[in-house]
């Protein structure tokens, strides 16, 4: 991204797990672009509650002004709901002290599953195809995405 001539600010959410909301959407409101990286999508989001980044998102997402670009889990929590990704990443996955079980709510920004690294060269490539089960078999909209591929909306 800096080759592309962007500015950019690494932001750690855990930095903002104990302080006051308007912190950390004052850094938000300072940017005209986010980029949210791959992961776990439920620590991901769990890191997203206990800083308030989900909110902030939330009330962001009405500004037609600010870019949200993500990579895989970046992209899967903007799904309406987290279950059907347990086979990437682990659920019971909860390093923060605050938290003790999974959050199951995405921040429905979509409604539909995001798949990444369908049928690639990616680790992740084969539980990508049981979460593509998991959705026929729930009756979930998802939408697959091939490492390089990207949706735009």
């Amino acid at each position: 991204m800096e080759k592309l001539g962007l500015d950019i600010e690494v932001l750690d959410l855990k930095q903002y797990f104990d302080t006051a909301p308007e912190v950390l959407k004052s850094v938000v409101n300072a940017t005209s672009g986010l980029w949210v990286s791959g992961g776990n999508v439920f620590i991901l989001r769990q890191a997203m509650m206990l800083s308030g980044f989900d909110k902030i998102i939330l009330e962001k997402s009405k500004d037609a002004s600010l870019v949200y670009g993500g990579y895989s889990a970046g992209c899967c929590v903007l799904s309406e709901s987290l279950r059907s990704y347990q086979y990437a990443s682990d659920a019971n996955d909860t390093p923060y002290p605050a938290v003790s079980s999974a959050i199951w709510d995405g921040l429905g920004l979509i409604d539909f599953a995001f798949m990444p690294h369908f049928q690639s060269d990616h680790s992740e490539s084969e539980e990508i195809d049981k979460e593509i089960e998991y959705c026929n078999v729930h009756g979930i909209p998802y939408r697959p995405v091939k490492d390089g591929d990207a949706l735009v909306f």
